[in-house]
């Protein structure tokens, strides 16, 4: 299984976050478990297979990181979706802005365009290609300012 796949857990994690609030760790404990990851596996298949250690620690980190972020990358959907608040944003959607602005800004070993290709990829695939656009514009935006900051 590819960094890919591993982000592509990660996003379901962070998506749940979106639902309910819970600690980083019971989530990551009880999702990444063999046993369950198996029994999921059935379903989908992104969950056959069993994850290598730094699968496993990409996940955890990312996911951790997004919870203890949350307020400041909320912040920056916000001041870049124009016309737009969190309420009126799918829930998938930040979900795939947390995920990519944590890389963006967090992960060195992620340059800022394979967070942005993949957030748009993963936008496409869980959403809509006007949610692909919509994610590319937000997440093109804040990495130009980066840029011009640096």
């Amino acid at each position: 299984m590819s960094r890919k796949k591993a982000r592509e857990i990660a996003l379901h994690l962070i998506f749940e976050m979106g639902f309910k609030e819970f600690q980083a760790e019971e989530v990551l404990a009880d999702r990444l478990d063999e046993s369950i990851m198996s029994s999921i596996s059935g379903d989908i298949a992104l969950y056959a297979g069993k994850l290598s250690e730094a699968q496993t620690a990409y996940i955890v980190a990312v996911v951790k990181g997004v919870a203890s972020h949350l307020q400041e990358l909320d912040a920056v959907i916000e001041e870049n979706a124009h016309g737009w608040n969190m309420s009126r944003l799918s829930k998938m959607t930040v979900a795939v802005l947390r995920l990519a602005l944590y890389e963006m800004r967090y992960v060195e070993d992620v340059p800022t365009g394979a967070a942005i290709n993949e957030a748009v990829e993963l936008a496409k695939t869980y959403e809509t290609e006007e949610a692909g656009a919509f994610v590319n514009g937000i997440l093109g935006t804040v990495s130009r300012a980066q840029e011009a900051a640096e």
